[in-house]
């Protein structure tokens, strides 16, 4: 009795194994969905630095500029909450060819400036109250997640699209997906680096110095659908 139940309960697991075994006739295909959207707000990152031999006076030059910088922006109309300080240094270094010591005081400022039109303005206030150095400008839109699910429907309906068109020459049919997966890859534009005096203009000639473009919002999937 025993030895018949231990037969069953071997083939029963063959059995089991083999229909786990058993391919599924299917298609797996990539998509990929882009959106361009025209940004509606900018992210500044800018500092101040100063060096000198003594700390304590780097410091207080340092603390000085960024105070007149700080008020400088609230009078620009900038709310406190799109603004803050990043991060703050004060650095020891040695100078081989002096064979001295120096001091290195910095503080870094993100700025988030909702009208555009406002960009020129601001970054000449910006240099004129002492900042000497802009290390990113980076372009963003409000609407970014309601972009970022029109890019994956949109990735979705291109790998639909291409499965339809492997199968059509073998006269059959997709049917539904079995497996989705996501391979998009968040990206992040280079910094654009820029020196102060770089934002000085001759006087009375108006210049366009930001080329604003458009934010390219993508989606990538993997897909596996069942033949029919």
């Amino acid at each position: 009795m025993k030895k018949s139940i231990l037969i069953l309960m071997t083939f029963i697991a063959t059995m089991t194994q083999a229909q786990e075994q058993k391919q599924i006739p299917q298609v797996s295909v990539s998509g990929e969905g882009k959106v361009m959207v025209k940004p509606d707000h900018i992210v500044i990152n800018f500092g101040v630095e100063n060096t000198g031999k003594d700390a304590t006076e780097v410091k207080k030059l340092n603390d000085e500029t960024v105070d007149k910088v700080v008020k400088f922006v609230k009078k620009f109309g900038i709310p406190t909450s799109d603004f803050q300080t990043t991060s703050v240094s004060l650095n020891r270094n040695y100078d081989y060819e002096k064979k001295k010591y120096n001091y290195q005081a910095s503080q870094t400022i993100s700025i988030t400036l909702k009208d555009i039109t406002k960009y020129d303005a601001l970054m000449m206030g910006l240099v004129d109250n002492g900042i000497n150095n802009i290390s990113d400008v980076e372009f963003k839109s409000s609407k970014i997640e309601e972009y970022k699910s029109e890019a994956r429907k949109l990735a979705m309906k291109d790998a639909k699209h291409k499965a339809e068109d492997y199968v059509s020459v073998l006269n059959q049919k997709i049917g539904k997906a079995i497996l989705i997966s996501d391979n998009t890859q968040s990206y992040y534009a280079p910094p654009v680096m820029y020196k102060a005096d770089m934002m000085v203009a001759e006087a009375g000639v108006p210049r366009e110095t930001l080329a604003v473009g458009e934010i390219e919002v993508s989606a990538n999937v993997s897909v596996s659908f069942i033949l029919d």
